[in-house]
């Protein structure tokens, strides 16, 4: 474990990048990025588009451990180059981002109010993998989509056996059960979210930290004793399907809490910017949400 990473994880001013688009989002990423779908054909060549767009993000000079912690990647990600160095390699040492890789296969049909993790039987050899190419952490999504406590309790148990997992693989897990924005009971949903949480950190011990991806609460600094709690490093944000301006402000209010935006992040970028244009919009973007980061 590198400690210097843990460290700046820990303690640094900043956020982190989601750059983690996968088979099933990267078509919309990649719309928005002015890319439409009959402008490829097949997975290969839409990937090849997706890393040329990330490899765009992390060069450009607007990109740089001064306001980004970490940055997460995708696995086709990590297995690539970023100018010519291994994109983990090329992260920390060019730009002193900490590099985080996600590692979920996707979402399972939704059952009691929340979607589980697929399985992912390949799981131990990708964290060899990982640990290999320099990864610090990793990163799972499951959802909640209501209130109902037996799913909740569920999607919690799987996020911290898997968490185990990873963190005895020597990598830094990242616990991400993503409450939905727009269910009718979110604050219900994120109260019994909590208890589980806090009653398995409680219960449970690892050898590394551990961090959480949640989603913004509904009520302000709702998730304070997490951020307080000894074994947790960090606490970091998802946007959610919030625009930026929404997301940054909502974030402002919860103290300790910092971002981990994706959508948001690239919002307003576009393959047709040439480059000054770009490195504007990308800079004005990672300096609103550095400092809605900085409460």
């Amino acid at each position: 474990m590198n400690t210097q990473q843990v460290e700046r994880m820990g303690a640094g001013h900043g956020f982190i990048a989601a750059l983690d688009q996968s088979g099933g989002s990267t078509p919309k990423a990649l719309r928005l990025y002015g890319i439409d779908e009959d402008k490829y054909s097949g997975e290969d060549e839409m990937f090849d588009l997706v890393h040329a767009m990330r490899e765009r993000i992390v060069t450009s000079p607007a990109f740089g451990g001064d306001h980004i912690l970490g940055a997460i990647l995708f696995e086709k990600t990590m297995d690539r180059q970023f100018a010519g160095q291994p994109a983990a390699d090329y992260l920390w040492e060019t730009k002193h981002v900490v590099p985080i890789l996600k590692i979920d296969k996707g979402l399972a049909e939704q059952a009691d109010g929340v979607q589980l993790m697929k399985p992912n039987p390949g799981l131990a050899d990708l964290l060899v993998r990982a640990k290999a190419a320099h990864i610090f952490g990793t990163k799972m999504r499951s959802v909640i989509g209501s209130a109902n406590p037996a799913g909740i309790a569920q999607n919690v148990a799987q996020q911290f056996e898997t968490a185990h997992q990873i963190a005895e693989a020597g990598l830094v897990p990242i616990i991400e059960p993503e409450v939905t924005i727009s269910a009718p009971d979110k604050e219900q949903s994120e109260q019994i979210l909590l208890d589980e949480i806090t009653k398995r950190l409680d219960a449970e011990s690892f050898p590394l930290p551990v961090m959480f991806k949640l989603s913004i609460p509904t009520v302000d600094d709702f998730y304070a004793p997490l951020i307080a709690n000894p074994a947790v490093l960090r606490v970091v944000a998802l946007s959610g399907g919030y625009s930026r301006d929404e997301a940054n402000e909502r974030l402002t209010r919860n103290h300790g809490l910092i971002a981990s935006f994706s959508r948001a992040l690239t919002e307003g970028l576009s393959v047709s910017q040439n480059d000054d244009e770009f490195n504007a919009t990308l800079s004005a973007s990672i300096d609103s949400i550095y400092q809605a980061s900085l409460t």
